[in-house]
């Protein structure tokens, strides 16, 4: 079995963080559906979810043409009031007849994909996580679907669109298979990042919930690092220095809780991608260096401030 998808994490647009009641209203883009909202330990509201029919080519490394005809399930996110994720899964299954059916059999199955003719769920996989895999027209397009669902948010009415700094989207694809317990992250570019995952057991939207929360905190490293070097430490007077790292003590420090989310059976993934390439303890080191230039440009007023007082 396979299951893939694709996750898109940017800056909420406005100036500040947005209440749960706003949450509420962004999300709300449903008629009569609810938006989920969890308040422990951080506040994270959930979208309902949404369905994209799709008769499409599937991703293939060896370049095949491999039909699928199914839905894709999207659905959007905001983490504190502050992050936006956009996020689309599929899971692939065979089926039973070789023509395409009523779509009223594909909406009886939301999030499947049925696969016509013969297939590899390895070439599929390689076809869509895999660097430099051929894409032939027509291809399953998660990176559209999800992009034009979190869109819809961003531009909701109720966001004054100015945000506090600019920072750029992250893609994380990622695919997930039955097996022996294995997870391998790549960063491919600034933007652009792979997930491959086997797990014992049937799939379940807690495998979602896994690549949503890895997602958004790889956001967050990405974004304080960009933070910290457009800051130019050394290269900038401290006051500015100060003024270009506020906005990360403000909007985004308070946010890293990792594996927070996830169920506890998914939890050792979290753990092995602590060892190696290790988000906290890259997280940790930005986050003292942070601090210590802003306690440096404080020692610097205070001292400054008492010798004008002395004079």
């Amino acid at each position: 079995m396979l299951v893939m998808g694709e996750v898109h994490t940017g800056l909420l647009q406005n100036s500040g963080e947005i209440s749960e009641p706003a949450c509420r209203q962004v999300l709300g883009l449903m008629t009569g559906e609810t938006v989920r909202v969890s308040r422990r330990p951080i506040v994270h509201a959930l979208s309902p979810d949404r369905l994209t029919g799709v008769d499409c080519v599937l991703p293939a490394a060896s370049g095949s043409r491999i039909r699928g005809v199914g839905t894709v399930v999207s659905r959007c996110a905001v983490t504190g009031g502050r992050v936006a994720q956009g996020s689309s899964y599929v899971r692939l299954a065979r089926s039973e007849t070789d023509r395409r059916l009523p779509w009223s059999h594909y909406l009886a199955r939301p999030g499947v994909i049925e696969v016509l003719g013969k297939a590899r769920a390895a070439d599929i996989a390689e076809g869509f996580v895999g660097e430099g895999a051929p894409r032939l027209h027509g291809c399953l397009d998660l990176t559209a679907v999800t992009g034009r669902f979190l869109d819809l948010v961003q531009t909701s009415p109720l966001l004054n669109r100015r945000a506090p700094f600019r920072m750029p989207r992250t893609i994380l694809r990622w695919v997930a298979e039955t097996g022996e317990p294995s997870i391998a992250f790549t960063l491919h570019t600034e933007q652009e990042r792979t997930l491959r995952l086997t797990h014992p057991g049937p799939f379940t939207p807690a495998v979602v919930d896994l690549c949503e929360d890895l997602a958004v905190h790889d956001w967050l490293l990405t974004s304080l690092l960009v933070v910290v070097e457009r800051a130019r430490v050394g290269a900038t007077p401290a006051a500015e220095v100060a003024a270009r790292l506020s906005p990360a003590v403000d909007h985004l420090l308070h946010l890293w809780m990792p594996a927070a989310r996830v169920e506890e059976r998914l939890t050792p993934f979290w753990e092995s991608l602590e060892r190696r390439p290790g988000f906290s303890r890259q997280w940790r080191s930005l986050v003292d260096r942070v601090r210590d230039q802003l306690a440096v440009h404080t020692l610097a007023l205070l001292s400054a401030n008492a010798e004008t007082g002395g004079r």
